[in-house]
């Protein structure tokens, strides 16, 4: 996949996160994405597979009542897109570290991609 097509992936990706459309996020992916949640160094969410990431996505869009990831630099390392973002989002649900709903939280960080056969095969998240 060249590098132009890569990035044209990884913004539909984006832009269907923004708008909640899971389905739409689906659409992109291998049958057998991965997807790990990384947060200090530690993994606190991973997926393998569609349905399982499904069901993933389904919950996390129950925390928030909007959310937009805005991607600020692209590089490519290898065989991976890495994006650094800078990620807003107001939640829908008080959370158990005490964050309640209708606060805004803005964090930024950085998703490394991995691609196969025009879809994507693997999602990192950091923060």
């Amino acid at each position: 996949m060249d590098n132009r097509t890569a990035v044209n992936l990884v913004e539909k990706y984006v832009k269907a996160y923004n708008a909640f459309d899971i389905e739409g996020m689906l659409l992109l992916m291998q049958e057998e994405i991965v997807f790990r949640n990384i947060s200090n160094g530690v993994v606190n969410a991973e997926t393998k597979g569609k349905e399982a990431f499904r069901e993933l996505a389904g919950q996390s869009k129950k925390l928030f009542s909007q959310r937009c990831q805005t991607i600020t630099d692209i590089n490519f390392r290898g065989d991976r897109l890495e994006v650094q973002i800078d990620y807003e989002g107001t939640l829908a649900a008080d959370l158990p570290n005490g964050l309640k709903a209708g606060e805004k939280i803005a964090l930024k960080g950085k998703s490394v991609f991995e691609m196969e056969d025009g879809k994507l095969l693997l999602i990192e998240d950091y923060s």
